[in-house]
């Protein structure tokens, strides 16, 4: 658990705020979010874990105070740095909004920029959104509809975890889209929930279409068609390809 950041500490000084964000319950969500903070050291060309664990605000923001603060700023240089997000039921997506998916991105990257007393920080601090997917294990209230499976790579059938999958759709009625979205696990299980109405063949049938896609990365995706109700208790495969 991070250690929550009292108001008159508020105003120090943090190269990044981030915002962890339940998207499926579409709210900020701080408390049980646990942040860690990696640097990323050139020379040996790996994140090397620090000490320092992120402070939480009032606003729910988790923030870095004094990362960066140096006694020779000139000297030194711009060091990037990650955050790692957990949190029970949670699996963080790391690529910001707008971002093409790739699940090999281990965490919110940022650069931190020295700064001292007589050389204050030039680089305004940054602000972002954090989206905390469900996982396998989130607990979605009682009635919401879900499907089930797992992602594979279709080539050697091994599962691909934190593999992006989503379906999207307009409601029938007023045709306002809609945007649902999980990881994979470790094991490349997921649970989808689908909350809002699919395709339909016509006003006079109950069978509902989905499109699921799976993301791992930028060329490597693939997609799976899913009808309910008869889908409903089935334990979907969707193979990743390259494209």
């Amino acid at each position: 658990m991070s250690a929550f950041l009292p108001l008159a500490g508020s105003t120090l000084h943090s190269p990044v705020w981030l915002v962890p964000y339940d998207e499926h319950a579409r709210r900020v969500r701080a408390a049980g979010v646990e942040v860690r903070l990696d640097r990323y050291d050139e020379a040996d060309g790996r994140w090397v874990p620090l000490d320092g664990t992120a402070v939480r605000t009032p606003g729910g923001a988790f923030a870095f105070p004094r990362l960066g603060r140096s006694r020779d700023p000139w000297a030194a240089r711009p060091e990037p740095h990650r955050a790692r997000f957990a949190a029970a039921g949670y699996r963080p997506l790391y690529p910001a909004d707008g971002e093409p998916y790739d699940a090999r991105r281990g965490g919110v990257e940022f650069l931190v920029h020295p700064y001292g007393d007589t050389r204050p920080p030039t680089v305004p601090a940054e602000a972002r959104l954090v989206r905390l997917l469900p996982a396998v294990s989130y607990p979605y209230p009682p009635g919401t509809r879900t499907v089930h499976g797992v992602v594979v790579d279709a080539a050697g059938r091994a599962p691909v975890a934190d593999a992006l999958v989503e379906a999207a759709g307009h409601t029938g009625a007023d045709r306002v889209p809609w945007h649902e979205r999980t990881l994979s696990d470790a094991r490349g299980a997921f649970r989808l929930a689908l909350r809002w109405e699919g395709d339909r063949a016509g006003d006079d049938t109950a069978e509902e279409t989905f499109r699921l896609r799976a993301t791992d990365r930028p060329g490597r995706a693939g997609e799976l068609v899913v009808r309910l109700p008869r889908d409903a208790a089935r334990r979907h495969v969707v193979e990743i390809r390259e494209s």
